[in-house]
């Protein structure tokens, strides 16, 4: 069994004049990221694996988040490939990771993070909102042989549902 964490990035600031990738994280996503994190923390085993997008805002929430989850900070592996990529593009880095690491959760952003939660799921996302998380269980040994066939939608978290 393979469990992934698809984790949009918190809501990032767009008060500074910075290349996208630069953008830090709003005040909104400073507060979102840590309830999201202790959601986490208190329903879900730690991940054996995170993985973020190398931009500032996917990053920072990938540290907020580990930080409640009980993750290492300095164990959080940087994937330039999750940076504005497409659906089968996620699926073939998710493929290509370790078969000892059976939770993954991966940090990034949008429409490759809506798009991946409905090529493997069958509840139709509108969209995948900041900080929110969509989690799906495969039953395969392998992450090489996990597809929308063999998955299935462990849970939806979205911020704004959760208590203050």
């Amino acid at each position: 069994m393979k469990t992934l964490y698809i984790v949009r990035h918190a809501k990032s600031s767009w008060s500074f004049d910075l290349p996208d990738a630069d953008r830090p994280l709003g005040v909104r996503g400073r507060r979102d990221a840590p309830r999201v994190g202790k959601y986490l923390s208190d329903n879900e085993r730690t991940p054996d694996l995170m993985l973020s997008s190398p931009a500032s805002r996917a990053l920072y929430t990938a540290l907020i988040i580990a930080d409640e989850w009980g993750y290492p900070e300095e164990e959080i592996v940087l994937a330039k490939g999750l940076y504005h990529t497409s659906s089968s593009e996620l699926l073939e880095i998710l493929k290509e990771q370790d078969d000892d690491k059976n939770t993954i959760a991966i940090f990034g952003h949008n429409p490759g993070f809506t798009d991946l939660a409905n090529e493997l799921g069958t509840e139709y996302l509108d969209n995948l909102p900041t900080s929110g998380v969509c989690a799906y269980e495969f039953d395969v040994d392998a992450w090489a042989e996990i597809t929308s066939k063999n998955a299935s939608r462990k849970f939806l978290v979205l911020p704004k549902r959760l208590p203050n």
